[in-house]
């Protein structure tokens, strides 16, 4: 089993759920998060004025599928989430020993 992590843009969620669901992911974590990479933050105007921020506001998305699927996960999310411009995000992949359902105690493969 694989587990994907995708920081994206928070636009782009609807997006990058439809492209998975597509493929038959069940389900996924969404967590509205706070970061920045290369681009160091950025700068905003609000009411008139000008403040630069330090940490952007992000999309953290956590899916857990089957070891085959992964790689077609990976590619749903960076196509669907890609709009050529900086801080598009990223994606990483672990590994995940186990799962288990807590309803019927099933595991691995069967408890996603």
């Amino acid at each position: 089993m694989k587990l994907v992590i995708a920081v994206i843009k928070p636009f782009k969620l609807d997006e990058v759920r439809e492209a998975l669901t597509t493929l038959g992911v069940a389900g996924m974590t969404v967590t509205e998060v706070k970061g920045f990479g290369r681009q160091k933050g950025q700068t905003e105007i609000y009411r008139g004025a000008e403040y630069s921020t330090n940490m952007v506001p992000k999309i953290k998305i956590e899916v857990v599928c089957a070891a085959e699927l992964g790689p077609r996960v990976v590619e749903a999310i960076q196509q669907s989430a890609n709009t050529g411009a900086i801080g598009d995000g990223k994606i990483f992949v672990l590994d995940v020993g186990q799962a288990v359902r807590i309803r019927t105690g099933e595991t691995d493969d069967s408890a996603l």
